[in-house]
């Protein structure tokens, strides 16, 4: 019984000191703020974009709610080069009498900045509506100047019905949600893909496209209707999109896209579907056209991932990696192509029910190598923000 109790309290101290060790294991952090101070309304899904005089310009939504509230706004700011404070706020996007939400900013080849968004119709996010600006006078004070705005229109051939067909059939067979007198999830979504005006709408950003060397930009979308996603794609710096086939799975939302040393694109996912809830990924072979059926990895998730290839040639992942809320945002690091993350960095951990991180934006500067990220930030009591992180990763090896 002694032995016994001496091995326990061994694999008990073991494991204490693993624990302590991620406890303390804290991303070292370069410099980091609240973009404004945290504030009564809503605030949410955060883009950011190095302008070329080295500006960084950032977006959020801001409002009552979400999807079903019409005050709903895309909001700003910028972080002049060299400066340690950003901007007041400014108007970014606001559609009449509609919530506008998940802004994302970028650049395309011409330096052309495009600000791509959704107005939520009829407070349902499957019926939202792709908009976009540009603007080539962005230097300025305050917001740019906008020259253009449009919507993005898209039109999935009947392709898309028979490719999420082809790809449900591929995946595990799953017989969650099923009720005697209901259809099957996946026969419920395969009807769907039919219907020419349900795979035409709904299709939502979140996350920075993905520019090739090619010129072409892969724009990740998803959809909360079929609960998966879907590329825009540009061969023309932004003029015009067409749809790639669908990336089939069950809860493969917010797409974060980087390319592989083989030419491969790599999609990594949140997970909105079935328990255990992990990380999705998927592949393409042919510069984002069509996809393997989405598969989850080992990484817990509980919100929106993003990932980048770095100017070192890691990658560098940053999701909510638990199960159980949004209170630890960790930064992750792989040489492999993240086969394994051999080193991993909390950005913010309080624990259960003390505070709530997530909706990371994730861009690198090359002249200097930083890491800049913006999140949402919640400490509950005192309101919402977004949170703006500097991280130095020549100092993570």
């Amino acid at each position: 019984m002694t032995k016994i109790k001496t091995v326990l309290f061994a694999l008990c101290i073991f494991f204490f000191k693993d624990v302590l060790s991620q406890a303390v294991e804290k991303a070292p952090k370069v410099f980091e703020t609240l973009i404004f101070p945290e504030q009564a309304q809503h605030v949410h899904g955060s883009s950011i974009v190095v302008l070329p005089n080295g500006d960084i310009l950032a977006a959020w939504f801001q409002g009552s709610g979400e999807r079903t509230a019409d005050d709903v706004k895309i909001m700003g700011a910028r972080l002049k080069k060299g400066s340690r404070v950003w901007s007041q706020p400014f108007l970014m996007a606001d559609s009449y009498g509609l919530p506008d939400c998940n802004p994302v900013l970028f650049l395309n080849s011409r330096n052309k900045l495009f600000l791509v968004w959704i107005a939520v119709e009829a407070h349902r996010w499957e019926c939202s509506l792709l908009r976009y600006r540009t603007s080539i006078n962005y230097t300025q004070e305050g917001p740019p100047a906008w020259n253009w705005q449009d919507n993005i229109l898209l039109s999935p051939t009947d392709g898309f019905a028979i490719e999420t067909s082809a790809k449900f059939r591929q995946l595990t067979p799953n017989h969650n949600g099923s009720a005697a007198y209901a259809p099957k999830y996946d026969d419920m979504i395969i009807e769907a893909s039919k219907d020419f005006a349900k795979r035409s709408t709904g299709w939502m950003t979140r996350i920075k496209p993905l520019k090739l060397n090619s010129g072409r930009i892969l724009l990740p979308l998803y959809s909360d209707g079929f609960n998966f996603s879907l590329i825009a794609i540009s061969d023309n710096d932004g003029d015009t999109w067409h749809a790639s086939l669908p990336i089939v799975g069950r809860g493969n939302v917010q797409p974060a896209l980087v390319q592989k040393r083989n030419g491969n694109i790599f999609a990594f996912m949140r997970d909105n579907g079935d328990a255990p809830s992990r990380v999705q990924y998927s592949e393409s072979a042919d510069n984002g056209e069509t996809w393997s059926a989405a598969q989850k990895t080992d990484i817990p998730n509980e919100a929106s991932v993003e990932l980048i290839v770095m100017n070192d040639g890691r990658w560098a992942y940053i999701g909510d990696d638990e199960e159980d809320g949004r209170y630890r945002l960790s930064l992750y690091f792989s040489d492999d192509e993240g086969k394994t993350w051999k080193w991993k960095k909390t950005l913010e951990n309080t624990g259960k029910g003390n505070g709530s991180f997530s909706y990371p934006c994730l861009v690198q500067t090359k002249d200097d190598g930083l890491l800049h990220i913006t999140y949402s930030y919640s400490m509950g009591k005192n309101g919402e923000a977004i949170k703006y992180v500097e991280v130095d990763p020549k100092s993570i090896n």
